[in-house]
């Protein structure tokens, strides 16, 4: 089991890997050409009530609630009643997110006085004019995902992997066409018309050809359209600190300097590219043999092929703090220029990347660690956990927003994802406590041990910046600086007994042998 998790951790890696670069680009075209000022700030805030909206409707849960049903008639042979359960889902899907968008657009002149206070009346009024812009993306992508749904469900993914890569197209193109001469709204634009491509339009497509019927009427009171709600209401009554550190990042950051907001964004992107290759990838390998483990009853094991998952992914979670922490300005130069950005602006982004990436192991795993809970069937105890760590936490972010600017939110983000993450590791061995033994090896094992080789990689980096040369390209100085502290920071865990990193070791030595062999 263990080779075969690797080997669709890899297949998973690759395909999200794909995605996270062009989803880089289309944040580098995004700081090429607003900057990061006002405009930008105002630019990202605007993202807020929209994703709410998609959260508000368990966008996020969506596939994992609406496939259980679906493939439930296919098993049965009932095709008719797999297509009935679809349009009844779908018209009450319907029903409130248009509802939901008009509500907000209505109310977005009072809200965006809430979301971001610091923003000054014109740069209100243009952000109300996004909000707008940017809510009927939200129809797309909800309606879009319960198709997408119907096509995983049949075991067919081509349509739901080309939906995104649409979706960043036309936010590139947007950019690229109108960003010059609309500013902002240029990319609102893309957002919109990229929405309706993919997201939306691909999977319509990909269902028609598979025999879409979408019935009229509105079963609001079935037994499907109850179903999906039971299992989705956990997720859309709670606020995690996953999905509201972006607004309290936003809402707070704009209480200082202008770009701020900005510049916290494009830390955290930078974050998201090693995020989601690892935490995802592991966590969609994973997930599969986890609920088979669960089901059957094999808590012990199931438990015991979560924590080797998480432990996996912390390994190369951490390895690449150690990079990017130590070469976050260069990156971020590499990757913004210096058009649109003063040598202290990127020197600004590098800092606030090494205060976010601080969180970095606690973004990967913590999607590993929900799944062992929705492999149990349990989707309240993650989403109470994490509403408890934001209502705590919140006045955190205050406090050292206030007191260190940017540097303290983005500190703020790290420590909330990492009492989010812990609480939910010990809830999770608490459920399973009578089938695991109290000395198997856990998560805060391998960050006790992974710790000191991190720091070690940083601060040897630390110690060879001054002597590189000014002169250095950003790209030769951060493979430098960044290949430096990697190295290090895996020779040294390695040191420290962390099993894992010899396992990856061996593995990719043994794909080399059989390379160079044929």
């Amino acid at each position: 089991m263990g080779r075969s998790l690797g080997l669709a951790s890899a297949v998973y890696a690759f395909s999200i890997l794909l995605s996270r670069v062009i989803g880089l680009v289309r944040e580098a075209v995004i700081g090429r050409t607003l900057g990061n000022g006002p405009e930008a700030d105002v630019y990202w805030t605007a993202f807020v009530l929209p994703d709410f909206l998609n959260y508000l409707l368990a966008g996020g849960a969506l596939s994992l609630v609406f496939i259980p049903i679906f493939q439930g008639y296919l098993v049965r042979s009932d095709e008719a009643g797999a297509w009935r359960a679809f349009s009844n889902i779908g018209n009450a899907l319907l029903i409130l997110v248009v509802g939901g968008t008009a509500a907000l657009m209505v109310a977005a002149p009072a809200l965006s006085q809430w979301i971001a206070p610091g923003l000054d009346s014109s740069r209100q009024a243009q952000l109300v004019d996004l909000v707008r812009l940017l809510l009927p993306a939200q129809i797309f992508h909800v309606m879009g995902g319960l198709l997408s749904a119907t096509l995983q469900a049949r075991d067919q993914h081509t349509m739901p992997a080309l939906a995104p890569l649409v979706y960043t197209l036309g936010v590139i193109g947007g950019g690229v066409l109108l960003g010059p001469w609309l500013g902002p709204e240029g990319f609102a634009w893309g957002v919109l018309v990229g929405s309706a491509l993919g997201p939306f339009g691909l999977p319509l497509w990909g269902a028609w050809r598979a025999g879409l019927r979408w019935h009229g009427g509105f079963g609001l009171d079935g037994p499907d359209v109850r179903i999906y709600f039971q299992r989705s209401l956990p997720v859309m009554l709670g606020f995690s600190v996953v999905v509201f550190d972006d607004f309290i990042l936003r809402r707070q950051g704009s209480l200082l300097e202008p770009g701020t907001v900005s510049r916290l964004t494009y830390a955290k992107t930078l974050m998201r590219v090693p995020m989601g290759v690892f935490g995802l990838a592991a966590g969609m390998a994973a997930f599969p043999s986890m609920a088979r483990l669960f089901a059957e009853g094999r808590r012990a094991e199931g438990y015991a092929l979560v924590v080797r998952a998480v432990r996996l992914t912390l390994v190369l979670a951490l390895v690449a703090q150690a990079g990017l922490t130590a070469a976050g300005t260069e990156v971020a130069t590499v990757v913004w220029g210096e058009r649109r950005f003063t040598a202290d602006e990127l020197a600004e982004v590098g800092r606030f990347t090494a205060w976010i990436c601080l969180g970095l192991w606690g973004w990967s795993v913590q999607g590993l660690i929900a799944r062992g809970f929705y492999a149990l069937g349990d989707t309240l105890t993650p989403t109470v956990v994490g509403s408890v760590v934001t209502l705590l936490l919140f006045p955190l972010y205050v406090a050292f927003g206030d007191t260190w600017g940017g540097d303290g939110l983005a500190a703020a983000s790290s420590i909330a994802i990492s009492v989010n993450v812990l609480a939910l590791s010990w809830a999770l061995r608490r459920r399973v406590a009578l089938d695991v033994p109290p000395t198997a090896p856990g998560m805060v094992d391998a960050l006790l041990r992974l710790a000191p080789a991190v720091a070690l990689g940083v601060g040897l980096a630390s110690l060879l910046a001054p002597y590189l040369p000014p002169e250095l390209p950003a790209l030769v100085r951060g493979g430098l600086l960044g290949g430096l502290s990697t190295i290090t920071c895996l020779g040294c865990a390695a040191l420290l007994g962390v099993g894992e990193v010899r396992e990856v070791a061996r593995g990719v030595w043994a794909r080399l042998r059989r390379r160079r062999g044929t």
